[in-house]
């Protein structure tokens, strides 16, 4: 049995599991993509323990948190560990690579397993996705798909990653649309820190030899920002754009946002908010189309009033290859001119 050298973030895939000792809700707003979360305290008790230790200091605080360790390690040796062969090798982590982590450590090796302490914790993990995603961008080979709201162009990019292409979907890792509109219903979005793990992981796995196709996206979506580094790279990336003509786009809006006449009356309240904008008849009228479900009408206008107007402005202040773009036209955004849109995209 080796204490070897604390273990850095590069090195991590060299472990059979990778657990996350901080409590549920730590675990929730971030942590390295493939753990496992083995708290050794609660929120609960995590929330006790801090309070002791503020009021009756470190040594108090560790006699309670240490008897709450105790039994939580426990649990775990004979819930979740009790089927780990002889030769299993974890790898553990808390905040800064400390107590809680320390703690685990120390009893998993007098079982006998390889287990191993990361080096700074879930800390040193936020720092190196921040380095990865700083590092990596600028040498991305970006392809920046642009086309006016309704153009189908998340499709698109999953159409091109069916077909071998590597893709950047940030509105997947957003679980957001990125429109107005664009929330999911039912469907928190991730903390900002697990949006850039999840864009560092996907980086990662790129081959920069080769073209990654993205989405042109404003700088927020719903309530994310993108990374600094990353708008940077896509202001000056070469732009596509599909030209999809308005009666596909108004077939596609339909198909892609049907769920909202399940939700009228958060539609409603959402276009409330473009009261400024618009004024108040127009948005009256909206909100009663809205309300009665009906989406043909509501989609057309916005289309033609909110969102197109705006749409060659923004992409002329977003992209600065806006001017020598190249379009792809689209008569229909069905299954097949989406696959036929992808294929004309890659041979460009």
């Amino acid at each position: 049995m080796s204490h070897n050298a604390p273990v850095r973030v590069p090195d991590m895939h060299a472990f059979d599991t990778l657990i996350d000792a901080r409590s549920p809700a730590e675990f929730a707003l971030d942590h390295v993509p493939g753990a496992i979360n083995c708290p050794v305290l609660d929120d609960e008790e995590r929330r006790i323990v801090g309070t002791l230790y503020k009021q009756q200091g470190a040594f108090e605080a560790r006699r309670v948190g240490g008897a709450m360790v105790a039994a939580n390690l426990a649990r775990h040796l004979r819930e979740r560990f009790a089927d780990r062969p002889a030769h299993w090798k974890p790898l553990v982590y808390c905040w800064r690579g400390g107590l809680r982590s320390g703690s685990m450590v120390t009893w998993l090796r007098l079982v006998g397993w390889d287990a191993q302490q990361l080096a700074g914790g879930y800390k040193s993990f936020r720092r190196h996705v921040i380095s990865q995603i700083d590092a990596l961008c600028p040498r991305l080979d970006l392809r920046v798909i642009c086309g006016a709201t309704g153009s189908a162009k998340t499709r698109v990019l999953q159409a091109l990653a069916a077909q071998g292409e590597q893709v950047l979907d940030l509105e997947e890792a957003a679980c957001h649309k990125g429109s107005l509109l664009g929330g999911l219903p039912g469907v928190p979005q991730p903390s900002q820190k697990n949006f850039e793990t999840q864009i560092a992981t996907r980086m990662e796995g790129f081959d920069l030899a080769r073209p990654v196709y993205v989405e042109g996206e404003s700088p927020r979506i719903g309530k994310l920002s993108l990374p600094l580094t990353l708008v940077a790279r896509m202001r000056e990336a070469p732009v596509i754009e599909v030209a999809a003509t308005p009666p596909a786009r108004l077939a596609y809006l339909l198909r892609d946002y049907a769920y909202l006449g399940d939700e009228r009356e958060v539609l409603a309240t959402q276009l409330g908010k473009l009261k400024e904008m618009q004024g108040k008849e127009t948005v009256a009228r909206w909100q009663e189309w809205a309300l009665a479900g009906e989406l043909a009408p509501l989609f057309e206008e916005l289309m033609s009033l909110h969102y197109d107007p705006h749409y060659q402005r923004s992409q002329e202040r977003h992209f600065r290859a806006w001017g020598e773009r190249r379009s792809v036209e689209a008569q229909d955004l069905d299954e097949a001119g989406i696959e036929s849109l992808a294929g004309r995209i890659r041979a460009l």
